[in-house]
């Protein structure tokens, strides 16, 4: 007898050996039409896996993460065979499933057109139609390069040459088109109804620059046509919303080609935001009880050795530079010179918990290909603090950790957020007592403000366990900033400890945490999420007096001048043009506020205000105008 535990522990009996279809099947025909694929004890399968021995088991749809993640990879599969179909010299090498979608590359003798891209999704739906059955094959490694190889496909050959001698190899067969492939997948390609191919890019060869350059083609895959339909609405207002292309437009940053990719010179109304987020940053980390520092961008290699980072982040860090005949580099991250200070005295249990926190700018090296705006960049500043406890102060300095994160993510304008818990993977360093103790704490804490997480079991790092916290913005993307990590390794690599009650030496607790992420990225996020209309408090310039005629310049300049000593951002457009061609040119800047001023507000010392959608107010006082906006400013 065959007992079979479900997910919510309901136990079926059978008889004999069935295929994970048919325990499907047994469970209730809808469940048997929306399965993909499922697991059997943790370990993923395809539909046709069989079962000859009890097990716990779950079945996967596309209304599950693992189950759009199986969708998406699928409909690459089908993206590869169509490209094969309609252009058989093109020559498929990687093609994985990633966040909303898929990409493939190909290595193709001239470049694809907008109207190949039409043609290979036609032929998709095709494929779709004729509902292939996908089916998984084992060839031992040697058949297998073999096989590739008389089909021409160089570098799947060149992936299988590389796996260890003897290693059964899995293949995924559809039609008369085979991909190489762990799987699981669709059981056939009819379940493959919702995709849109959106656009090619240049990729490498493994990502190295070094070799062949390759043509990525990418789309997007979902469960129904609605929830695409939803997707490429989002896309669309993501492409009005684009920071690039809005930070040019209202002069907030720029990035010159000939001073180096992926570093951002903030101009003066963008640096007045970053201003604005760094000041309300200090403030409430200083009312949290941190401490600020400042340390430096660059280090001796020796530095970088000690903490790991040389063996570990090499390849994401920029080459060495010598100083006095010693190998020194820019830094990738802040945590070594935080121990650093943390070293210079000596501490007791009673000097815990220690909040130290830096605006630090750090340097990683991304290929070219990779950079984007101010979402992927070679320099950046983060939002960074360590905190130092003991293991007993563990679960409150996380809840501490959490309420900032949430209060400062708010003030921001978000208000929807996705928790992950990342637990111990199999590889780590520190105790078990100590993993399971902050394991709990983080978990504690998520509880405690009672919100929803996704457990990812294993999917820490290897020095701890973490939070990751992911805003939804205005269209409904996710975006994680907010990290919150716990460390047993950096302690030990640096050798730091604190004197104990009994006088004896203990080990301290380091947490690793960032609220915002990067200044830089968290700046492209907010122009994104308000679209360029940033809140009164943020706004670069929060009014504008305009004027009718040149009468009105010294009144207006008068109003600009007090409201600037009540600390509003204010500017005075005193040009010879006419009032409308001022105000439309300050609308499409997204300046919340302007003042119109004529030979009436003059003459009695008052002020017209309009706001960015061109609603009125009558005339007001300066100062009562200055009150509602701060009060504005404070309280959106």
């Amino acid at each position: 007898m065959i007992q079979i535990t479900l997910p919510d522990g309901a136990v079926k009996e059978f008889a004999q050996p069935l295929s994970l279809r048919e325990v499907a099947a047994a469970i209730g025909p809808g469940l048997a039409r929306a399965a993909l694929a499922g697991t059997v004890n943790g370990q993923e399968v395809d539909l046709d896996h069989r079962l000859a021995e009890s097990a716990q088991v779950s079945l996967t749809t596309a209304n599950s993460d693992a189950g759009l993640k199986i969708l998406r990879h699928s409909t690459s599969h089908l993206m590869a065979q169509a490209v094969k179909e309609l252009f058989p010299t093109a020559q498929v090498t990687i093609g994985p499933a990633v966040e909303n979608g898929f990409y493939y590359d190909f290595a193709f003798e001239r470049p694809f057109t907008p109207e190949d891209l039409a043609a290979i999704e036609a032929r998709m739906q095709a494929l779709v139609q004729a509902a292939l059955p996908v089916e998984r094959q084992l060839m031992d490694r040697e058949a297998a390069i073999a096989f590739f190889r008389a089909q021409g496909e160089l570098f799947k050959a060149e992936i299988i040459s590389e796996i260890p001698e003897g290693q059964e190899i899995s293949l995924y067969r559809q039609g008369q088109f085979s991909d190489l492939c762990r799987g699981p997948h669709v059981p056939n390609t009819s379940h493959l109804k919702a995709f849109k191919l959106l656009s090619v890019a240049g990729a490498y060869w493994r990502g190295d620059a070094r070799n062949q350059q390759l043509q990525r083609i990418y789309g997007t895959a979902w469960p129904d046509k609605k929830a695409l339909d939803n997707y490429l609405t989002q896309l669309e207002e993501a492409e009005k919303r684009d920071h690039r292309r809005l930070g040019k437009e209202l002069n907030l940053f720029s990035i010159h080609e000939e001073a180096g990719g992926g570093l951002v010179f903030w101009h003066p109304l963008g640096a007045r935001v970053r201003h604005i987020i760094e000041s309300y940053w200090k403030q409430v980390h200083q009312e949290a009880g941190y401490e600020l520092l400042y340390t430096p961008h660059i280090a001796n290699q020796d530095l970088w050795r000690t903490s790991g980072h040389l063996d570990f982040y090499r390849e994401s860090m920029f080459g060495a530079m010598m100083v006095d005949e010693q190998p020194y580099q820019l830094r990738p991250m802040n945590c070594p010179f935080h121990i650093l200070i943390y070293n210079t005295h000596l501490h007791s249990h009673r000097d815990f918990p220690m909040r130290w926190a830096e605006l630090g700018t750090v340097y990683r090296y991304e290929m070219s290909g990779v950079l984007h705006g101010l979402f992927r960049v070679r320099g950046f500043t983060q939002d960074d603090a360590h905190v130092f406890c003991r293991e007993d102060q563990i679960e409150d300095e996380i809840l501490g950790i959490l309420d900032l994160t949430l209060a400062t993510l708010q003030r921001f304008g978000f208000q929807k957020f996705e928790v992950n818990l990342s637990t111990r993977p199999a590889k780590s360093v520190g105790a078990d007592a100590i993993w399971e103790k902050a394991t709990h704490a983080l978990r504690q804490a998520i509880v405690a403000r009672d919100l929803p997480f996704i457990e990812d079991v294993g999917g820490g790092a290897f020095y701890g366990p973490k939070i990751d916290v992911k805003i939804t913005d205005t269209i409904g993307r996710k975006w994680q900033c907010s990290t919150i990590q716990l460390d047993f390794n950096l302690p030990e690599r640096f050798d730091i400890y604190y004197i104990g009650e009994d006088g004896g030496r203990k080990r301290p607790i380091m947490i690793h945490r960032a609220l915002l992420g990067s200044l830089e990225r968290f700046f492209g996020i907010l122009i994104e999420h308000y679209a360029g209309y940033f809140p009164v408090w943020l706004a670069p310039v929060q009014v504008v007096v305009v004027t009718i005629t040149d009468e009105q310049n010294e009144w207006a300049a008068e109003v600009r001048d007090r409201l600037r000593r009540r600390g509003i951002r204010a500017e005075a457009d005193l040009r010879s043009q006419k009032v409308g061609y001022k105000i439309r040119e300050h609308t499409l800047k997204k300046v919340p506020w302007l003042l119109v001023v004529g030979d009436q507000e003059k003459r009695e010392g008052m002020v017209n205000p309009r706001d960015c959608a061109g609603k009125t107010y009558g005339t007001a006082t300066v100062e009562a105008f200055a009150d509602r906006l701060l009060e504005e400013a404070n309280t959106h």
